[in-house]
């Protein structure tokens, strides 16, 4: 079973958008693991958020398998109104290759630029903007919004480029999550040649399902399996 370098980008992606129901002052740590589907070819998924001080939290995921491995992390700034980026990491390894990159978002400055192994094109520097996040960033702020019906538009800075996302409400259906039929929101993205859609639960943290089609018919489908 193969996980190559697109599936764990994309991979990456959609786990970005598995988000603890939160906001400034309102953040909790947590353990979570889910089940990864990338056309066929299963992953274990893990994402964890905790609190280094008061107003400062770091965010971690990892998608694993036999033969790759993707880790990515953030440290996120809960001290005002909205949460705010201030760096980020991802690392790949693989049987044939290894690839690193980190973001740091200075927003004394009001820029955010890009070190390791990115190309000179996406190094930035980017003009930060009042409410920009970051992936990670974005994953403590959209299934508040959603639950709150609140807009979800997003201004998404990341891999040296700015990109606007907007969710909508697309229904609601019951999901079964350990056995018990539980009534969720699904919320749908259409960015391009991707879909993305969550399934978000009242009282629990994250969402409980995550899918992306791409419409080469690529896609990615990820289940909560465990959260503490």
């Amino acid at each position: 079973m193969l996980i190559n370098a697109r599936t764990l980008a994309t991979t990456s992606l959609l786990l970005t958008l598995a988000a603890p129901l939160a906001q400034a002052g309102e953040l909790r740590a947590f353990d979570a693991t889910y089940r990864a589907n990338y056309n066929n070819m299963e992953a274990n998924a893990s994402m964890s958020l905790k609190s280094s001080t008061p107003n400062r939290w770091t965010y971690s995921m990892s998608v694993q398998n036999a033969l790759a491995r993707l880790s990515r992390s953030a440290e996120v700034d809960a001290s005002g109104e909205r949460l705010r980026p201030l760096s980020n990491r991802e690392d790949i390894n693989m049987l044939v290759k290894r690839r690193s990159k980190q973001g740091r978002y200075d927003w004394s400055s009001r820029q955010a630029r890009w070190s390791g192994d990115v190309k000179a094109d996406r190094q930035g520097p980017i003009a930060l903007q009042n409410g920009d996040v970051d992936g990670m960033t974005l994953n403590l702020v959209i299934v508040q919004d959603a639950l709150a019906n609140r807009p979800m538009r997003y201004r998404l800075i990341e891999n040296g480029k700015a990109t606007s996302l907007s969710f909508n409400v697309s229904g609601r259906e019951n999901l079964t999550i350990a056995g018990k039929a539980t009534p969720t929101i699904r919320v749908v993205s259409n960015n391009g040649d991707t879909t993305r859609t969550l399934w978000i639960a009242e009282g629990i943290p994250v969402p409980v399902r995550i899918q992306q089609r791409e419409d080469d018919g690529d896609t990615i489908d990820l289940s909560l399996q465990a959260i503490r």
